[in-house]
């Protein structure tokens, strides 16, 4: 079956960085689009980024030049370098793939 494993969330501060990594399995990566998606606490969850299977890029406005999503198709796995944190970008980060795929979700939370 198809799993999505999110890592690499934590307690960070403001200013700072952290990068999440999304590794697959059961799904043939390298021609799906992922995503990255964010909730926070009783808010909707929010598209974050995207990367096409040709890397073309997409990000939202409140991340755009602090956040870079990259794929590594030989290790099925994808990744949000997320730098200059803002306590606004607390929340729970899901990756997502084309198909309606969903990882378990990992908890950011950036202090002020």
């Amino acid at each position: 079956q198809v799993q999505l494993v999110e890592s690499g969330g934590g307690l960070v501060q403001a200013g700072g960085s952290l990068r999440l990594s999304c590794a697959t399995s059961g799904i043939i990566f390298s021609i799906r689009t992922l995503g990255w998606y964010r909730q926070a606490p009783g808010k909707q969850r929010e598209l974050v980024a995207t990367i096409t299977s040709g890397g073309n890029t997409d990000y939202a406005d409140t991340v755009k030049g602090r956040f870079t999503i990259s794929r590594d198709n030989a290790k099925n796995t994808v990744y949000l370098q997320m730098n200059s944190l803002k306590p606004e970008d607390t929340a729970v980060y899901y990756c997502h793939i084309t198909g309606n795929f969903w990882g378990q979700g990992t908890q950011v939370t950036v202090s002020s």
